[in-house]
């Protein structure tokens, strides 16, 4: 199944077909691809926060993106042992939906959480502003927007909550539990 942004609780299912993805008519919000591979020396999440705890608020500044990679790498690799591909793929993901949180919503700072349930993990990213994210269509040689297809193809499901002050951007991916 997948999640398109959309108001809260809204899924659309998988597979769709391309001319539901190039439903992109209002501004695009979808960061950069940034690709961040899960490095040898990950944050520990007691020097700002553990997100899986609660949520952790960071700074909506560019640098913020590494501190939430780190950890997302942490909580997935150390703390819960899930595959280093796994917590790459997630590690990516995060990354697209903090530079979206950063570039998008004006926002000072927004929030990172971290959960995980029997066969899944979600990772929640929360910002102040109602604005929807959209899931644009992506060609071969653009070199921006290509975030949420990221988001789209790599996670299982994913979509936007509407909150009265704000919003939850999330994307969720299934675990092998043992």
């Amino acid at each position: 199944m997948g999640g398109m942004a959309g108001l809260e609780g809204m899924e659309q299912p998988r597979p769709r077909s391309e001319a539901a993805a190039a439903h992109g008519e209002c501004p695009g919000v979808d960061g950069e691809a940034t690709p961040a591979p899960v490095g040898p020396a990950p944050a520990a999440p007691d020097l700002v926060g553990d997100p899986t705890l609660g949520e952790v608020r960071l700074p909506s500044r560019p640098q913020s993106a590494r501190t939430a990679r780190r950890l997302t790498a942490a909580i997935l690799l150390k703390q819960w042992t899930l595959s280093p591909q796994l917590a790459e793929h997630a590690v990516l993901l995060v990354s697209e939906l903090v530079g979206n949180a950063v570039r998008h919503t004006g926002a000072r700072t927004f929030g990172l959480r971290i959960l995980r349930r029997r066969g899944w993990i979600r990772v929640e990213v929360r910002d102040p502003s109602r604005g929807l994210p959209c899931l644009m269509p992506v060609q071969a040689m653009d070199v921006s927007g290509r975030g949420l297809f990221l988001v789209d193809k790599l996670s299982d499901r994913w979509g936007v909550d509407l909150l009265p002050r704000g919003k939850t951007t999330w994307f969720e991916v299934r675990v092998n539990d043992r």
